[in-house]
Order: C-alpha cells, then structure tokens, then sequence
C-alpha cells in the first residue's frame, strides 16, 4: 500500500498494551537525547565527523551513529523480541543506508527509530533536532515519541489515548491541532529532499503554494513539523520522499491531536498534515500544484 491514512485507528483491537509501547518510546527518545547532548558538550561540529550519505548535503555524523546503536542495545535489552529499524543500520543492525526492508513478522513490534532528525540543524547549532522512536504492529503504528535534543520537549502519543507535550521543566499538556479554519490564514509547514532536481520542483510548488496561505515555514525535522501541526503551532504540513523513520512517530501524534494525516510511502505523493478546518481545502490546494497528494 502506498498511502497509509492515519484516521480511526483508535477503534480496532490490537494484542499489545498501547500504554507500555508509548512509555518506552518516551524513555527510548528521552535516552537518545541525553546521549546526544552529552556529545554535543564534547565535540564542535568538525569532531562530530559529518559525512556525506545519500548526496554531498545529506550528512550523517558520529552522533547519529552513536545514538541509533545506543537505542537498538536498549531494545535488545529490555524487549528482545522485538525487531528495531533504524535510519542508519537499516533492519536489526543491516546494512547501512539501506533501502527499508519489509515490516516485521505479523504480531512482532517494530521499532521504527531516528536517531538524529535534523541533521544539518544540529551541524549548525539549531534547535530545532530531535530523535525520533515508533512502535509498529503489522504495519500500523500504535505509539511514539519524538524528543527535541536541544529544547527538551518530549511528544508522545498512543492509539485511541491522545498526545501530549511534556516540557523540559515536566509540564504535561493535552494537544489538540489548530482551530484555524480558514487557508488564507494558515501557516504551512514543509521540508526539501537532498535530491538537487526534486529540490526544484518542490521549490515550485511552494511558490505557487504560497499566495494561498499566510506563509511558509521550513524547519528541518519533519518529526518536528509534524509535531508542530499537534501542537498547532503551524496549521498544515506536507513533505515529499520522506522515509519511515521521518514520520512514525509524528505522524501518530499529529492524527491523536486531531489532524487530518495522510503519511505516503510514494516519493511523488507528499506527507500531508492539517487541522481539521483547513485540511479539505489545503488537500485540494495541493492537487493544484499539479502532482497528486494519494496514490
């Protein structure tokens, strides 16, 4: 299948406790940030030893490295009967940057890991990076978490209980998406592939994209954005050639605080996530670009 719709999730019957999975993903994510931070303190960005990894400004460093191995021991640990995937090591530790193997085994969870989402923001001092962990059942994502590494605020969310928002300080907040209603006024959240061409024909459609809404953010962490539409801090998201590491998590969480989420595994359809007010014109704002938002 290559669009997954995140909607009524909540109302099927699934053999493993929601609760739990979302409370490791939380101690998962917390664990990775606190393992990132620790090298951030020790290295400047040359001594996280950035490389190229799909094209020359796709870079991989030693802390997503370090954080991805860090997460996959604590699943070994801790639940050794699950399987883990991973942005870097692929499938239980294969090859690296490898294309996503199949899902795990019916009934088998998956933890579906980045570990370092926003690479570039964290070469370059943004705060704006996080690690990002899912829990999936044959296929279906069922609970997530995504940490922000330089902020601390930590999102998660399970199937049929909502999401929340815990602040560094351990504040809990409820998260529901953006009451906006109208296009004109929504903020519209959106990322680029590495891929020089895709980059622009992604870079038209905003600009047709943008006398629409009342503008555009581009932040650097889909898990963020996504994110950010639960927290209704932007109104809409969308976002071609993202992997399934950039959206577990997210998107769950986006879809527990009411938007609408379309997640696409097609390259040529794009991620999408909006408020409900605006999610029916925004979808067919973006069927005008000219490309299809499902498959």
């Amino acid at each position: 299948m290559s669009e997954q719709t995140v909607e009524g999730l909540a109302g099927r019957d699934h053999p493993v406790d929601v609760d739990e999975l979302r409370m490791f993903a939380d101690r998962l994510a917390v664990s990775g940030g606190g393992v990132a931070r620790r090298m951030l303190e020790q290295f400047d960005s040359t001594g996280l030893d950035p490389r190229a990894k799909s094209s020359a400004t796709d870079p991989v460093t030693v802390i997503d490295t370090t954080v991805e191995r860090h997460l996959r021991e604590l699943v070994t640990t801790e639940r050794p009967g699950d399987r883990v995937l991973g942005e870097e090591g692929g499938e239980e530790g294969g090859e690296e940057g490898g294309e996503e193997p199949p899902a795990a085994g019916r009934g088998v969870v998956r933890w579906v890991v980045d570990p370092v989402d926003g690479t570039v923001n964290l070469l370059y001092g943004i705060p704006f990076t996080a690690v990002s962990v899912a829990a999936e059942v044959d296929g279906v994502v069922l609970a997530g978490a995504v940490h922000n590494i330089v902020t601390g605020e930590t999102w998660t969310a399970a199937v049929g209980r909502g999401s929340s928002l815990r602040s560094a300080a351990g504040t809990v907040t409820g998260l529901t998406a953006s009451a906006c209603d109208d296009l004109s006024m929504a903020l519209v959240g959106t990322g680029f592939s590495y891929d020089a061409d895709v980059r622009a024909e992604q870079g038209r459609a905003v600009a047709a994209l943008l006398p629409r809404i009342r503008d555009i953010r581009r932040c650097g962490s889909a898990a963020l954005d996504l994110c950010m539409v639960a927290t209704g801090r932007i109104d809409a998201y969308f976002e071609r050639c993202l992997k399934p590491w950039d959206h577990a998590a997210g998107a769950l969480i986006a879809a527990e605080a009411g938007a609408m989420v379309r997640v696409a595994a097609d390259d040529e359809v794009p991620t999408v996530a909006a408020a409900p007010g605006v999610a029916e014109d925004f979808l067919a704002a973006l069927e005008g670009l000219g490309g299809p938002v499902s498959s």
